[in-house]
Protein backbone atom coordinates (compact mmCIF):
# COMPACT_ATOMS: atom_id res chain seq x y z
CA UNK A 1 0.00 0.00 0.00
CA UNK A 2 1.28 3.51 -0.61
CA UNK A 3 1.83 5.31 2.15
CA UNK A 4 -0.40 8.28 3.05
CA UNK A 5 1.74 11.26 3.99
CA UNK A 6 1.52 13.28 7.76
CA UNK A 7 -1.32 15.89 8.00
CA UNK A 8 -0.12 19.58 8.14
CA UNK A 9 -1.70 20.02 11.44
CA UNK A 10 -0.87 16.61 13.54
CA UNK A 11 -3.37 16.21 16.38
CA UNK A 12 -1.69 17.06 19.67
CA UNK A 13 -1.08 14.46 21.99
CA UNK A 14 -3.84 13.89 24.81
CA UNK A 15 -6.24 14.13 21.98
CA UNK A 16 -8.75 12.69 24.18
CA UNK A 17 -7.79 15.36 26.76
CA UNK A 18 -7.60 18.65 24.28
CA UNK A 19 -11.47 17.25 22.46
CA UNK A 20 -13.05 20.67 23.00
CA UNK A 21 -10.12 22.70 22.12
CA UNK A 22 -9.86 20.47 18.87
CA UNK A 23 -13.80 20.96 18.27
CA UNK A 24 -12.84 24.66 18.11
CA UNK A 25 -9.97 24.28 16.07
CA UNK A 26 -12.01 22.06 13.84
CA UNK A 27 -14.77 24.23 13.09
CA UNK A 28 -12.28 26.98 12.64
CA UNK A 29 -10.07 25.08 10.12
CA UNK A 30 -13.74 24.33 8.34
CA UNK A 31 -14.65 28.27 7.93
CA UNK A 32 -10.90 28.77 6.78
CA UNK A 33 -11.63 26.11 3.74
CA UNK A 34 -15.45 27.31 2.91
CA UNK A 35 -14.19 30.97 2.78
CA UNK A 36 -12.60 30.10 -0.70
CA UNK A 37 -15.26 28.17 -1.83
CA UNK A 38 -17.97 30.85 -0.91
CA UNK A 39 -15.68 33.17 -2.80
CA UNK A 40 -15.58 31.74 -6.40
CA UNK A 41 -19.22 31.41 -5.76
CA UNK A 42 -19.64 35.27 -4.94
CA UNK A 43 -17.29 36.62 -7.87
CA UNK A 44 -19.21 33.82 -10.83
CA UNK A 45 -20.35 35.30 -13.56
CA UNK A 46 -23.48 33.35 -13.03
CA UNK A 47 -26.06 34.55 -11.49
CA UNK A 48 -27.49 31.58 -9.76
CA UNK A 49 -23.97 30.93 -8.48
CA UNK A 50 -24.17 34.38 -6.89
CA UNK A 51 -27.60 34.11 -5.07
CA UNK A 52 -26.85 30.54 -3.85
CA UNK A 53 -23.45 32.11 -2.21
CA UNK A 54 -25.73 35.17 -1.05
CA UNK A 55 -28.33 32.83 0.36
CA UNK A 56 -25.77 30.16 2.13
CA UNK A 57 -24.24 33.60 3.73
CA UNK A 58 -27.38 34.89 4.61
CA UNK A 59 -28.59 31.71 6.16
CA UNK A 60 -25.28 31.44 8.27
CA UNK A 61 -25.84 34.73 9.84
CA UNK A 62 -29.42 34.31 10.49
CA UNK A 63 -28.13 30.93 12.52
CA UNK A 64 -25.52 32.86 14.36
CA UNK A 65 -27.97 35.28 15.63
CA UNK A 66 -30.47 32.60 16.45
CA UNK A 67 -27.89 30.71 18.37
CA UNK A 68 -26.41 34.66 20.03
CA UNK A 69 -30.39 35.40 21.16
CA UNK A 70 -30.57 32.23 22.68
CA UNK A 71 -27.37 32.64 25.06
CA UNK A 72 -28.42 35.78 25.67
CA UNK A 73 -31.73 34.77 27.02
CA UNK A 74 -30.32 31.85 28.79
CA UNK A 75 -28.63 34.25 30.30
CA UNK A 76 -31.46 36.38 31.36
CA UNK A 77 -33.37 33.02 32.75
CA UNK A 78 -31.46 32.76 35.30
CA UNK A 79 -31.88 36.00 36.66
CA UNK A 80 -34.41 35.93 39.10
CA UNK A 81 -37.73 37.64 37.94
CA UNK A 82 -37.43 40.37 40.95
CA UNK A 83 -33.90 40.99 39.92
CA UNK A 84 -34.28 41.17 36.25
CA UNK A 85 -33.60 44.69 34.90
CA UNK A 86 -37.08 46.65 33.41
CA UNK A 87 -37.61 47.60 29.91
CA UNK A 88 -37.17 51.24 29.70
CA UNK A 89 -40.28 53.01 27.82
CA UNK A 90 -38.91 53.15 24.03
CA UNK A 91 -37.25 49.31 24.68
CA UNK A 92 -41.55 48.18 25.38
CA UNK A 93 -42.66 50.25 22.28
CA UNK A 94 -39.66 48.76 20.20
CA UNK A 95 -41.15 45.13 21.73
CA UNK A 96 -44.93 45.93 21.02
CA UNK A 97 -43.72 46.81 17.34
CA UNK A 98 -42.08 43.67 17.05
CA UNK A 99 -44.95 41.71 17.90
CA UNK A 100 -47.22 43.55 15.35
CA UNK A 101 -45.12 42.44 12.61
CA UNK A 102 -44.28 39.25 13.63
CA UNK A 103 -48.08 38.60 14.12
CA UNK A 104 -46.87 36.85 17.47
CA UNK A 105 -49.59 36.41 20.46
CA UNK A 106 -48.89 37.92 23.84
CA UNK A 107 -47.66 34.09 25.32
CA UNK A 108 -45.12 33.78 22.14
CA UNK A 109 -43.68 37.71 22.42
CA UNK A 110 -43.64 36.88 26.13
CA UNK A 111 -41.43 33.70 25.68
CA UNK A 112 -39.12 35.61 23.24
CA UNK A 113 -38.76 38.52 25.87
CA UNK A 114 -38.88 36.46 29.15
CA UNK A 115 -42.26 38.24 30.16
CA UNK A 116 -45.08 37.03 30.89
CA UNK A 117 -48.57 37.38 28.80
CA UNK A 118 -50.11 39.74 31.48
CA UNK A 119 -47.32 42.42 31.71
CA UNK A 120 -47.77 42.52 27.71
CA UNK A 121 -51.43 43.04 27.85
CA UNK A 122 -51.20 45.22 30.31
CA UNK A 123 -48.72 47.10 28.39
CA UNK A 124 -51.12 47.01 24.93
CA UNK A 125 -54.13 49.08 27.40
CA UNK A 126 -51.06 51.66 28.14
CA UNK A 127 -49.97 52.11 25.00
CA UNK A 128 -52.22 55.27 24.57
CA UNK A 129 -50.85 57.56 27.25
CA UNK A 130 -49.30 60.70 27.01
CA UNK A 131 -48.00 61.65 30.26
CA UNK A 132 -44.31 62.24 31.10
CA UNK A 133 -44.40 59.32 33.31
CA UNK A 134 -46.18 56.67 30.62
CA UNK A 135 -45.09 53.26 30.72
CA UNK A 136 -44.94 53.33 26.79
CA UNK A 137 -43.35 56.38 25.59
CA UNK A 138 -41.48 57.56 22.34
CA UNK A 139 -37.63 58.43 22.37
CA UNK A 140 -37.40 62.24 22.85
CA UNK A 141 -34.88 63.82 20.63
CA UNK A 142 -32.20 65.46 22.72
CA UNK A 143 -32.55 68.76 20.48
CA UNK A 144 -36.23 69.12 20.04
CA UNK A 145 -37.53 71.97 21.54
CA UNK A 146 -40.45 72.34 24.23
CA UNK A 147 -43.52 73.43 22.95
CA UNK A 148 -43.42 76.41 24.25
CA UNK A 149 -40.89 78.00 22.18
CA UNK A 150 -43.13 76.61 19.00
CA UNK A 151 -45.99 78.79 20.57
CA UNK A 152 -43.50 82.03 21.66
CA UNK A 153 -42.59 81.72 17.66
CA UNK A 154 -46.03 81.66 16.12
CA UNK A 155 -46.83 84.89 18.98
CA UNK A 156 -44.11 87.14 17.66
CA UNK A 157 -45.34 86.04 14.14
CA UNK A 158 -48.67 86.93 14.83
CA UNK A 159 -47.87 90.52 16.65
CA UNK A 160 -45.58 91.45 13.66
CA UNK A 161 -46.55 89.59 10.55
CA UNK A 162 -43.96 91.73 8.79
CA UNK A 163 -41.16 89.67 10.31
CA UNK A 164 -39.73 86.79 8.01
CA UNK A 165 -38.82 83.71 9.18
CA UNK A 166 -34.97 85.13 9.22
CA UNK A 167 -35.63 88.18 10.85
CA UNK A 168 -37.55 85.85 13.78
CA UNK A 169 -34.72 84.23 14.14
CA UNK A 170 -32.39 87.25 14.20
CA UNK A 171 -34.99 89.15 16.91
CA UNK A 172 -35.12 85.88 19.31
CA UNK A 173 -31.02 85.65 19.11
CA UNK A 174 -30.61 89.32 20.31
CA UNK A 175 -33.39 88.39 23.10
CA UNK A 176 -31.21 85.19 24.29
CA UNK A 177 -32.62 82.39 22.25
CA UNK A 178 -31.12 81.61 19.54
CA UNK A 179 -33.31 79.33 16.92
CA UNK A 180 -32.00 78.79 13.07
CA UNK A 181 -34.40 80.10 10.50
CA UNK A 182 -35.18 76.58 9.23
CA UNK A 183 -36.22 76.21 12.88
CA UNK A 184 -38.20 78.84 13.33
CA UNK A 185 -40.00 77.86 9.54
CA UNK A 186 -41.08 74.38 10.58
CA UNK A 187 -42.30 76.16 13.99
CA UNK A 188 -44.32 78.42 11.84
CA UNK A 189 -45.95 75.66 10.19
CA UNK A 190 -46.44 73.21 12.98
CA UNK A 191 -49.93 73.18 14.54
CA UNK A 192 -49.66 71.92 18.32
CA UNK A 193 -51.85 69.29 19.46
CA UNK A 194 -54.34 69.88 22.09
CA UNK A 195 -53.75 73.52 22.04
CA UNK A 196 -55.03 76.63 21.33
CA UNK A 197 -54.58 78.95 18.56
CA UNK A 198 -51.54 81.50 19.43
CA UNK A 199 -53.22 84.64 20.85
CA UNK A 200 -51.87 87.99 19.95
CA UNK A 201 -50.17 89.09 22.75
CA UNK A 202 -50.67 92.75 24.55
CA UNK A 203 -47.65 94.64 23.47
CA UNK A 204 -46.14 96.21 26.66
CA UNK A 205 -45.16 99.58 26.30
CA UNK A 206 -43.14 101.47 28.75
CA UNK A 207 -43.09 104.83 27.61
CA UNK A 208 -41.71 106.93 24.72
CA UNK A 209 -38.83 106.06 23.10
CA UNK A 210 -36.46 108.94 22.17
CA UNK A 211 -34.84 109.40 18.80
CA UNK A 212 -32.44 111.75 17.67
CA UNK A 213 -32.41 113.17 14.24
CA UNK A 214 -28.75 113.02 13.17
CA UNK A 215 -26.66 109.62 15.12
CA UNK A 216 -23.55 109.97 16.60
CA UNK A 217 -20.79 107.75 16.55
CA UNK A 218 -17.18 106.95 17.85
CA UNK A 219 -14.13 108.55 16.84
CA UNK A 220 -12.72 106.16 14.01
CA UNK A 221 -9.22 104.53 13.29
CA UNK A 222 -6.25 106.45 12.31
CA UNK A 223 -3.77 105.25 9.78
CA UNK A 224 -5.75 103.55 7.42
CA UNK A 225 -4.22 104.42 3.45
CA UNK A 226 -6.57 103.75 0.74
CA UNK A 227 -7.08 101.49 -1.77
CA UNK A 228 -5.00 102.01 -5.23
CA UNK A 229 -8.43 100.05 -7.10
CA UNK A 230 -11.32 102.06 -7.60
CA UNK A 231 -12.91 99.91 -5.73
CA UNK A 232 -13.78 101.22 -1.90
CA UNK A 233 -13.94 99.18 0.69
CA UNK A 234 -15.23 100.87 4.37
CA UNK A 235 -12.62 99.72 7.41
CA UNK A 236 -14.32 101.45 10.09
CA UNK A 237 -17.01 103.58 11.19
CA UNK A 238 -17.61 106.92 8.95
CA UNK A 239 -14.65 105.70 6.27
CA UNK A 240 -17.17 105.47 3.85
CA UNK A 241 -20.40 108.01 3.42
CA UNK A 242 -23.38 107.20 1.00
CA UNK A 243 -25.47 110.33 0.02
CA UNK A 244 -28.44 110.00 -2.22
CA UNK A 245 -32.11 111.29 -2.84
CA UNK A 246 -35.66 109.31 -3.31
CA UNK A 247 -38.92 110.29 -3.37
CA UNK A 248 -41.88 109.47 -0.23
CA UNK A 249 -45.36 109.27 -2.05
CA UNK A 250 -48.23 110.92 -0.59
CA UNK A 251 -51.08 110.08 -2.84
CA UNK A 252 -50.33 106.24 -3.13
CA UNK A 253 -47.53 106.33 -5.81
CA UNK A 254 -49.36 108.49 -8.65
CA UNK A 255 -46.30 111.06 -8.56
CA UNK A 256 -44.19 108.36 -10.24
CA UNK A 257 -42.55 109.32 -13.70
CA UNK A 258 -43.30 106.57 -15.59
CA UNK A 259 -45.54 108.15 -18.43
CA UNK A 260 -45.42 112.02 -19.34
CA UNK A 261 -47.35 114.79 -17.81
CA UNK A 262 -47.83 112.64 -14.76
CA UNK A 263 -47.72 114.45 -11.43
CA UNK A 264 -45.24 116.62 -10.86
CA UNK A 265 -42.76 115.36 -8.11
CA UNK A 266 -43.16 118.02 -5.16
CA UNK A 267 -45.61 118.45 -2.17
CA UNK A 268 -48.49 117.73 -1.81
CA UNK A 269 -48.11 114.65 -3.97
CA UNK A 270 -44.73 113.28 -2.53
CA UNK A 271 -42.12 114.50 -0.30
CA UNK A 272 -37.94 114.33 -0.66
CA UNK A 273 -35.42 112.55 1.15
CA UNK A 274 -31.59 113.03 1.72
CA UNK A 275 -30.02 110.52 3.50
CA UNK A 276 -26.00 110.30 4.66
CA UNK A 277 -25.59 106.56 5.33
CA UNK A 278 -22.39 104.95 6.94
CA UNK A 279 -21.30 101.98 4.66
CA UNK A 280 -19.22 100.51 7.50
CA UNK A 281 -22.21 100.15 9.87
CA UNK A 282 -25.25 100.87 7.64
CA UNK A 283 -26.04 103.77 10.14
CA UNK A 284 -27.93 106.87 9.10
CA UNK A 285 -25.76 109.28 10.07
CA UNK A 286 -27.89 112.59 9.03
CA UNK A 287 -31.21 113.12 7.14
CA UNK A 288 -33.60 115.68 6.00
CA UNK A 289 -36.97 116.10 4.30
CA UNK A 290 -37.57 118.77 1.41
CA UNK A 291 -41.04 119.38 -0.19
CA UNK A 292 -39.46 119.55 -3.88
CA UNK A 293 -36.10 118.39 -5.19
CA UNK A 294 -33.43 120.08 -3.10
CA UNK A 295 -30.51 121.95 -4.38
CA UNK A 296 -26.85 121.44 -4.14
CA UNK A 297 -26.65 123.84 -1.77
CA UNK A 298 -29.19 122.43 0.61
CA UNK A 299 -27.68 119.32 -0.10
CA UNK A 300 -24.25 120.39 1.21
CA UNK A 301 -26.24 121.81 4.39
CA UNK A 302 -26.74 118.26 5.19
CA UNK A 303 -22.90 117.27 5.24
CA UNK A 304 -22.34 120.03 7.58
CA UNK A 305 -25.30 118.50 9.71
CA UNK A 306 -23.51 115.43 8.94
CA UNK A 307 -20.07 116.00 9.64
CA UNK A 308 -20.46 117.75 12.58
CA UNK A 309 -22.78 114.95 14.36
CA UNK A 310 -19.84 111.98 13.00
CA UNK A 311 -17.02 114.42 14.74
CA UNK A 312 -15.55 114.15 11.43
CA UNK A 313 -15.94 114.15 7.13
CA UNK A 314 -15.33 110.66 5.72
CA UNK A 315 -12.07 109.52 4.14
CA UNK A 316 -14.52 108.76 0.79
CA UNK A 317 -18.68 109.79 0.20
CA UNK A 318 -20.25 107.65 -2.85
CA UNK A 319 -23.26 109.30 -4.79
CA UNK A 320 -24.45 109.17 -8.37
CA UNK A 321 -23.72 112.07 -10.82
CA UNK A 322 -27.48 114.31 -10.29
CA UNK A 323 -27.05 117.79 -10.49
CA UNK A 324 -26.96 118.48 -6.62
CA UNK A 325 -23.68 116.16 -6.89
CA UNK A 326 -21.71 118.56 -9.41
CA UNK A 327 -19.56 121.83 -8.39
CA UNK A 328 -20.77 122.80 -5.09
CA UNK A 329 -20.97 119.02 -3.76
CA UNK A 330 -16.82 119.09 -5.37
CA UNK A 331 -16.05 122.11 -3.46
CA UNK A 332 -17.48 120.93 -0.02
CA UNK A 333 -15.37 117.48 -0.72
CA UNK A 334 -12.02 119.46 -1.58
CA UNK A 335 -12.92 121.85 1.21
CA UNK A 336 -13.33 118.38 3.73
CA UNK A 337 -10.38 116.73 2.08
CA UNK A 338 -12.87 114.10 1.14
CA UNK A 339 -12.62 111.92 -1.90
CA UNK A 340 -15.62 111.81 -4.12
CA UNK A 341 -16.75 108.97 -6.23
CA UNK A 342 -19.90 108.91 -8.54
CA UNK A 343 -21.71 105.28 -9.15
CA UNK A 344 -21.25 104.19 -13.01
CA UNK A 345 -24.41 104.91 -15.47
CA UNK A 346 -25.83 101.64 -15.72
CA UNK A 347 -23.79 99.67 -13.43
CA UNK A 348 -25.68 98.10 -10.53
CA UNK A 349 -24.17 97.65 -7.11
CA UNK A 350 -22.49 100.99 -6.86
CA UNK A 351 -25.08 102.82 -4.42
CA UNK A 352 -27.05 99.54 -3.57
CA UNK A 353 -25.90 99.90 -0.06
CA UNK A 354 -28.30 103.23 0.07
CA UNK A 355 -30.98 102.07 -1.94
CA UNK A 356 -31.94 99.18 -0.11
CA UNK A 357 -32.42 101.24 2.87
CA UNK A 358 -34.69 103.34 0.49
CA UNK A 359 -36.48 100.18 -0.33
CA UNK A 360 -36.30 98.87 3.40
CA UNK A 361 -37.23 102.96 4.83
CA UNK A 362 -40.74 102.28 2.46
CA UNK A 363 -41.58 98.88 2.82
CA UNK A 364 -41.37 99.14 6.66
CA UNK A 365 -42.06 102.74 7.30
CA UNK A 366 -44.51 104.06 4.46
CA UNK A 367 -46.29 101.01 3.67
CA UNK A 368 -47.37 100.58 7.50
CA UNK A 369 -49.21 104.10 7.76
CA UNK A 370 -52.82 103.63 7.35
CA UNK A 371 -53.05 107.55 6.80
CA UNK A 372 -49.54 109.03 5.38
CA UNK A 373 -49.09 112.01 6.87
CA UNK A 374 -49.54 115.54 4.54
CA UNK A 375 -47.46 118.04 6.77
CA UNK A 376 -44.15 117.99 6.58
CA UNK A 377 -43.88 118.21 10.65
CA UNK A 378 -45.80 114.89 10.78
CA UNK A 379 -44.21 112.97 8.30
CA UNK A 380 -40.60 114.45 9.65
CA UNK A 381 -42.09 112.62 13.40
CA UNK A 382 -42.47 109.19 11.24
CA UNK A 383 -38.95 109.65 9.94
CA UNK A 384 -37.48 110.54 13.07
CA UNK A 385 -39.11 107.53 14.97
CA UNK A 386 -38.15 105.11 12.13
CA UNK A 387 -34.04 106.14 12.07
CA UNK A 388 -33.71 105.67 15.39
CA UNK A 389 -35.40 101.95 15.63
CA UNK A 390 -33.44 101.29 12.63
CA UNK A 391 -30.47 102.42 14.04
CA UNK A 392 -31.11 101.17 17.77
CA UNK A 393 -33.03 97.86 17.64
CA UNK A 394 -33.40 96.55 14.16
CA UNK A 395 -31.16 93.57 13.54
CA UNK A 396 -29.08 93.81 9.84
CA UNK A 397 -29.13 90.61 7.79
CA UNK A 398 -25.74 91.88 6.02
CA UNK A 399 -24.49 92.71 9.68
CA UNK A 400 -24.94 89.30 11.13
CA UNK A 401 -27.97 90.25 12.79
CA UNK A 402 -26.20 93.22 14.98
CA UNK A 403 -27.42 96.84 14.72
CA UNK A 404 -25.72 99.53 13.06
CA UNK A 405 -25.58 101.35 16.22
CA UNK A 406 -23.79 98.48 17.61
CA UNK A 407 -21.19 97.77 14.78
CA UNK A 408 -20.64 102.16 15.22
CA UNK A 409 -20.18 102.28 18.54
CA UNK A 410 -18.48 98.96 19.20
CA UNK A 411 -20.61 97.79 21.55
CA UNK A 412 -20.55 94.34 22.29
CA UNK A 413 -23.77 92.72 20.21
CA UNK A 414 -26.96 91.35 21.81
CA UNK A 415 -26.54 88.53 19.41
CA UNK A 416 -23.37 87.66 21.02
CA UNK A 417 -24.41 87.56 24.67
CA UNK A 418 -25.04 84.49 26.64
CA UNK A 419 -27.49 82.71 25.21
CA UNK A 420 -30.63 80.55 27.27
CA UNK A 421 -30.85 76.79 26.03
CA UNK A 422 -34.56 75.79 26.81
CA UNK A 423 -33.85 71.85 26.28
CA UNK A 424 -34.02 70.00 29.07
CA UNK A 425 -31.11 67.43 27.81
CA UNK A 426 -29.05 68.75 25.73
CA UNK A 427 -25.70 69.38 26.74
CA UNK A 428 -24.51 72.91 26.95
CA UNK A 429 -21.95 74.73 25.23
CA UNK A 430 -18.76 76.23 27.47
CA UNK A 431 -15.64 77.40 26.51
CA UNK A 432 -17.16 79.67 23.11
CA UNK A 433 -18.03 83.47 23.68
CA UNK A 434 -21.42 82.79 22.15
CA UNK A 435 -21.53 79.66 25.34
CA UNK A 436 -24.97 78.80 26.96
CA UNK A 437 -24.28 80.43 30.40
CA UNK A 438 -28.40 79.08 31.66
CA UNK A 439 -30.53 76.67 31.15
CA UNK A 440 -34.37 77.85 30.82
CA UNK A 441 -37.15 75.27 31.52
CA UNK A 442 -39.55 76.87 32.33
CA UNK A 443 -42.57 79.06 30.06
CA UNK A 444 -40.98 81.99 28.21
CA UNK A 445 -43.16 85.15 27.29
CA UNK A 446 -42.45 87.69 24.46
CA UNK A 447 -42.92 91.21 25.59
CA UNK A 448 -43.31 93.50 22.45
CA UNK A 449 -42.72 97.39 23.16
CA UNK A 450 -43.35 100.07 20.51
CA UNK A 451 -41.41 102.84 19.96
CA UNK A 452 -42.95 106.28 20.26
CA UNK A 453 -46.78 103.57 20.14
CA UNK A 454 -46.15 103.00 16.62
CA UNK A 455 -47.06 99.11 15.97
CA UNK A 456 -44.61 98.90 13.13
CA UNK A 457 -41.79 99.68 15.41
CA UNK A 458 -41.16 96.81 17.52
CA UNK A 459 -38.67 96.02 19.95
CA UNK A 460 -38.75 91.87 21.26
CA UNK A 461 -37.53 91.01 24.31
CA UNK A 462 -37.91 87.65 26.36
CA UNK A 463 -38.76 86.86 30.29
CA UNK A 464 -39.82 83.94 32.05
CA UNK A 465 -43.82 82.95 32.55
CA UNK A 466 -44.95 84.37 35.79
Amino acid sequence: MRRLASPKFPLPKGWSACIKAALLDAIALGRMALLDVAADFENSPLPRARYSAEVSRLQQLLALRDEECRILRARMACIPVARRPQYPPAERLAILTARAAAGWNLVETGRRFLLTSKTISDWMHRLDEQEPAALVQLREPVNKFPDFVTVLVQQLHATVPSMGKVRIAQTLARAGLRLSKTTVGRMLKRALPNAPAPETPKPVITGPAKSAEIASSSKPEMGTKPQAARTVTARYPHHVWHIDLSLLPIVTGFWTPWLPFTLPQCWPFCFWICVVLDHYSRSVVAWRLFLKQPTAQAVCRLLDDARDAAGRAPKYSVSDQGSQFQDEYRVWCDDNYVRPRFGAIGKSGSIAVLERFFRTLKTEMLRRLVIVPLRISAMKSEVLAYVFWYNQHRSHRGLGGRTPAELRDGLIAAIDKPMMETRARFPLVRGHPNCVARRVCDKLEVVVERVEGRAHLPVVSLRQAA
